[in-house]
């Protein structure tokens, strides 16, 4: 089948990105290593210790760092719809975020221990029609941000992939009421023609 000219350009962007590099020389499994890696430069969020998170996990880049950060006192729980490939100190779960069998399974690897941090970097397949895309991709923030709500412990933090489009007011004031702050971040990693930016919940509400 012969490539679309969209394909093409994707490859060749690709090919020739600084971050696809970085990543490969540095061992990281995907370019989204350093988008988790500025932000947290930035707002502190891993630390050791920590119990941590990870939703829309594969191929386990964030997973990467969040390991690395909470060390062996840690714990780093992994949910994907695809397989991942085992890491250190990492619980993986393969499953539907939207299942509540899945959901369980999450919550039973946590053992009743109390979250520190939520990352989510999910995102639904793309079928091409922008408003459907845009309303499931709100969909899916909307069920990581209960979780977050749920399960973090008071003072925790949440950090969730969302795309500029419809709905994205309504979540972000969603977010207010769960958080004493919510910032908006666009690490040089993200790249400039994509509509993803991150919300940052800091401190959940007692």
């Amino acid at each position: 089948m012969k490539r679309s000219k969209t394909s093409k350009a994707w490859m060749r962007e690709h090919v020739n990105d600084h971050y696809v590099h970085m990543a490969k020389a540095e061992g990281y499994r995907a370019r989204a290593a350093f988008k988790l890696l500025e932000i947290d430069e930035k707002d502190h969020l891993l630390k050791p210790g920590m119990t941590v998170v990870d939703l829309g996990a594969a191929p386990g880049s964030w997973c990467q760092i969040a390991a690395r950060k909470v060390g062996d006192n840690g714990k780093v729980v992994a949910l994907d719809l695809l397989e991942m490939a085992p890491l250190h100190n990492v619980h993986f779960i393969q499953g539907d975020f939207q299942s509540d069998t899945v959901l369980h399974a999450l919550e039973a690897a946590l053992e009743n221990q109390p979250v520190d941090l939520v990352i989510s970097d999910m995102a639904p397949n793309i079928s091409g029609i922008a408003t459907a895309d845009q309303a499931r991709a709100i969909g899916l923030c909307e069920l990581a941000l209960d979780f977050a709500a749920t399960h973090l412990k008071p003072e925790g933090h949440f950090l969730v992939k969302v795309f500029q489009g419809a709905g994205i007011d309504e979540y972000r004031r969603a977010m207010q009421d769960v958080f004493s702050k919510v910032v908006v971040r666009k690490p040089a990693a993200s790249r400039d023609r994509s509509s993803e930016v991150y919300f940052l919940g800091v401190g959940k509400r007692a």
